[in-house]
């Protein structure tokens, strides 16, 4: 099969090509419970450019060369002698997480988190390819109003903004404000949940100005342009207290110290995006009482409510398509902040 491989890293992001489009072998069955997975999207992530940096190097093990890409729906092409609920030519989308199912943090429901588990993607083959292997555990079989390659990112940016937004609703009432760090691939998935799931008001930060007019088109009651003033401006909207929810899809950079200063006293500040440090003084917290959550991707349960709104219209997916021969190209895209929502790559 073909597939754009990463066979080694580069900490600058500066070189022409990232990845190499070439001929693998083609995965194989190995367990009862195994399937593969004709690849009809893979979505482009920018944990994706943290790979090829090699941020991830630390944290997982892993050899190069190896095959990239974490978020990918399609169709059943091959299936183990236990598998039964899917069959082949099956329309499906892959939560990110492969596990037995057999370990309690997976009888919990906690697959994330599982003893025993393979990311395909980060620590195993994924998705930038014409097949993946993955787990009958890990597929849910999409409803004929979605297609794979238009919904193939909400495996992990749109889980996992998910899983924060849906956190934030469960204490957000009516009157109350919810601020949104960045509209990207990220936050404007983040946005339409909030609107689906409660009725605070809904403020979106972002310094590109096509950020917050796609913002605003998913929902967002108020933009502010990022910048030296952001704070302030938020203050002013939230009548000087600030937010009782900060969901911040960005991470790096002044975010993390803004994004605290925006959540009111006893509010909720969630982090998303990550590269940065969250640095506060003990008095502070102890103080204003704030509490800080961090978010990884979201549970099996979590991507079918997802897919549920996306079947029945409550949130969309902003995509750019790119063939999978072009994924350098979506990649520097990405880098270069030329994608507007999500890009996907179509083998």
């Amino acid at each position: 099969m073909k597939a754009a491989v990463l066979h080694e890293y580069d900490e600058s992001l500066s070189r022409d090509e990232f990845v190499r489009y070439e001929e693998v072998a083609d995965p194989k069955i190995g367990r009862p419970t195994d399937v593969i997975v004709r690849i009809g999207g893979a979505g482009v992530c920018r944990t994706d450019l943290h790979v090829v940096e090699g941020i991830w190097r630390s944290k997982v093990d892993v050899v190069l060369p190896y095959i990239m890409g974490h978020e990918n729906a399609g169709w059943v092409e091959a299936v183990g002698s236990a598998v039964e609920s899917v069959k082949v030519g099956d329309a499906v989308i892959c939560h990110p997480l492969v596990t037995s199912g057999y370990c309690l943090t997976c009888r919990r429901g906690d697959d994330m988190h599982a003893t025993d588990s393979s990311f395909p993607g980060i620590n195993a083959n994924g998705g930038y390819a014409e097949y993946i292997l993955t787990g009958e555990r890990s597929l849910i079989k999409l409803p004929k109003s979605l297609a794979p390659k238009d919904v193939a990112p909400y495996t992990d940016a749109g889980l996992t903004a998910y899983r924060a937004a849906k956190k934030a609703s469960r204490h957000l009432l009516p009157g109350q404000f919810a601020v949104v760090i960045g509209a990207g691939g990220l936050g404007h998935i983040g946005i339409q949940v909030l609107k689906a799931l409660c009725a605070a008001e809904i403020i979106v930060v972002d310094r590109s100005e096509t950020a917050l007019q796609l913002a605003k088109e998913c929902g967002a009651d108020h933009t502010v342009k990022g910048g030296d003033d952001e704070v302030q401006s938020v203050l002013a909207l939230t009548g000087g207290n600030g937010a009782e929810a900060v969901i911040d899809f960005v991470g790096e950079g002044d975010a993390v110290a803004k994004g605290l200063a925006m959540t009111r006293n006893g509010g909720f500040y969630y982090i998303v995006g990550y590269g940065g440090k969250i640095e506060l003084p003990t008095i502070d917290m102890i103080t204003s009482e704030k509490t800080i959550v961090g978010n990884l991707v979201g549970t099996y349960p979590e991507l079918v409510e997802l897919m549920a709104l996306a079947d029945r219209g409550l949130v969309h997916l902003a995509t750019k398509e790119y063939r999978l021969s072009e994924a350098n190209q979506a990649l520097k895209d990405l880098h270069h902040g030329k994608i507007r929502g999500r890009a996907v790559l179509i083998p």
